[in-house]
């Protein structure tokens, strides 16, 4: 059994975070939530009797909040972020301010609290369009977007920070697919398993283009295994995490025969270039770190949701929509 941890997670009533948490207090961890509760503050109403959650209503870029929630806690995974370009782009200073300005305060925060161990969210899309056939961790940053850029940027900050017993890790992590209580269906995987299932086809924007996936729960194991490995196996490290590259269109067949029915796909023009084929060798070498679940069991999670009823108007809910509801709730 690993050390059990009082771990302070941003961002925790989020997509990521809403499989994470439930886990974390499995394992006897003890947990703090920091969280806008944007998108439903009922997410963890199952566990609210479980003493070892804490919930904290609040903002990372308030350093009382921030103090507050770090009180007491040895660990930080720290996935709070204004969490997709579309949503950075609807308020760039509102995302400047949380995705960079709030990150070194936060990590100070964290090191003055005595934190020992600092797990950070990144993105693979720090690599942007890459022609190379494997992209691994060494290859150099060629950001498209200030959301990627200030993914990048954090990175460094983390590494700059890092210091003798304040253990640093970032995580790269693909594009995360799957079902979890905070659904996100903004994300290639989930898009296309919503439109086949409830919308009776898939369209498909370009085709070509590259897209590591992860299942969020084998996201989940990750976190959970980066708190438990031994600090000098993963002190100042940066990992990619993905499980499988394919095509869009190639997911969109996935899609296909997972629902099956005949779902027609229909293929139309994109203007977004962004493609990468992630290499996850490292952390398969240095961690054993392998994911267990494919693209395939993150379409039948999801349409097994769907088919239950669990997810209410799917094609329309802003709740499911980073976008969506950051537009109706003009988040400040």
């Amino acid at each position: 059994m690993s050390k059990q941890r009082s771990v302070m997670v941003t961002g925790g009533a989020g997509y990521v975070g809403s499989a994470l948490v439930p886990r974390l207090l499995s394992q006897g961890h003890k947990v703090t939530v920091l969280d806008w509760y944007l998108y439903g503050e009922n997410v963890f109403e199952e566990h609210r009797q479980d003493p070892n959650l804490r919930e904290i209503k609040g903002d990372i870029r308030d350093l009382d909040a921030v103090t507050r929630a770090l009180s007491g806690a040895d660990a930080v995974i720290h996935l709070a972020c204004i969490s997709n370009d579309p949503s950075y782009d609807l308020d760039p200073q509102l995302g400047k301010s949380i995705n960079a300005d709030a990150f070194r305060p936060l990590v100070q925060a964290a090191k003055r609290a005595k934190v020992e161990r600092f797990i950070y969210a990144s993105s693979s899309s720090v690599y942007g369009v890459k022609a190379d056939a494997h992209v691994t961790e060494e290859l150099p940053l060629e950001p498209l977007t200030d959301y990627s850029k200030f993914k990048a940027l954090c990175e460094q900050i983390l590494a700059e920070e890092r210091a003798p017993g304040f253990t640093t890790v970032s995580v790269r992590p693909s594009t995360v697919c799957g079902y979890a209580k905070r659904l996100r269906l903004d994300l290639v995987v989930n898009i296309l398993t919503n439109h086949a299932v409830n919308n009776g086809k898939i369209r498909v924007t370009g085709g070509e283009q590259m897209r590591p996936n992860i299942h969020v729960d084998d996201m989940v194991d990750l976190y959970l295994q980066l708190l438990a490995e031994p600090a000098e196996r993963i002190d100042g490290e940066i990992f990619n995490a993905g499980s499988e590259n394919h095509t869009v269109l190639q997911i969109a067949q996935i899609v296909q025969r997972c629902v099956g029915g005949n779902v027609p796909i229909e293929v139309v023009p994109t203007n977004d270039p962004r493609s990468y084929h992630v290499s996850s060798e490292k952390i398969r070498k240095k961690l054993g770190f392998e994911p267990k679940r494919s693209v395939e069991r993150a379409v039948l999670d999801l349409k097994a949701a769907f088919d239950a009823g669990r997810i209410t108007e799917p094609l329309t809910n802003p709740l499911y929509f980073n976008i969506k509801r950051m537009q109706e709730t003009h988040a400040q």
